[in-house]
């Protein structure tokens, strides 16, 4: 397994956040995290990638305790795209692509034939070969997006770990984001507002709420008009998409 998480628990000052929450992630598979606003997913993401310490229970990444794992070689293998990445400077999208090389360099050691394949394929992998002299203040939020992903593949890891990345964009580029994703075959673990983008490309669903697992599995099992009205509020129909033959959701007026 990538990741499992074991009866995981977190919380600020007395609240509880994640209530033990015990699931596992499979190598290469493509898991969509949804729930409303405060459900947790952004603080499971973090947990996930190492940034914050459980109070109880414990993330495994192929069978070890995270907290067992010095942080350079946790960002080795798992990369971290946050929800709202960016920076004041106006760094070139090289700049910022070979940002996801630290990890793999010692200190004072300079650039290396590796750094450049590396810091290449991602650009390339990410569809920003072309930008890859463009300043970063000039890019379009998609192509913002894809720069920090390809800043993250950089780091050549096994496991991606992505908060919100269709946040704020159009819907060309929310798709043409999530259908890269789907296509670099590693691990990723993904939150995610929309509920039929998440049925279209995630190959398994995870839903919380109130910090508690109430549905793990594919997307055609989660995603039923119950569940969108216990969680999400909404009086929804469910339906196969004649095409693809995965669930797509019709909001009721």
């Amino acid at each position: 397994m990538s990741f499992q998480a074991e009866t995981l628990t977190w919380g600020i000052g007395r609240k509880t956040v994640l209530h033990e929450l015990t699931f596992s992630v499979q190598p290469g598979e493509m898991l969509g995290l949804l729930g409303p606003n405060g459900s947790g997913k952004t603080s499971l993401l973090r947990l996930l990638a190492g940034l914050k310490t459980p109070a109880g229970g414990r993330v495994l990444l192929e069978g070890t305790d995270l907290r067992r794992l010095p942080r350079r070689d946790i960002a080795r293998r798992v990369a971290f795209v946050e929800q709202h990445a960016g920076t004041t400077a106006n760094l070139r999208v090289e700049d910022v692509v070979r940002l996801g090389r630290f990890p793999h360099r010692r200190p004072l050691a300079g650039w290396t034939a590796a750094d450049a394949q590396a810091v290449d394929a991602a650009l390339d992998r990410a569809g920003m070969t072309a930008k890859r002299g463009d300043g970063w203040h000039s890019l379009s939020g998609g192509e913002k997006q894809r720069a920090q992903i390809a800043r993250a593949l950089a780091q050549t890891p096994r496991e991606l770990i992505l908060d919100e990345p269709t946040n704020h964009l159009d819907i060309q580029h929310q798709i043409g984001l999530l259908r890269l994703i789907s296509g670099l075959g590693i691990t990723s673990v993904l939150s995610l507002h929309d509920l039929n983008h998440a049925a279209m490309f995630c190959d398994r669903l995870l839903v919380l709420h109130h910090g508690h697992i109430v549905a793990d599995g594919p997307p055609a099992q989660v995603l039923t008009p119950a569940l969108l009205h216990g969680v999400f509020s909404v009086q929804a129909t469910v339906d196969p998409d004649p095409q693809t033959g995965r669930p797509h959701i019709r909001y009721v007026r």
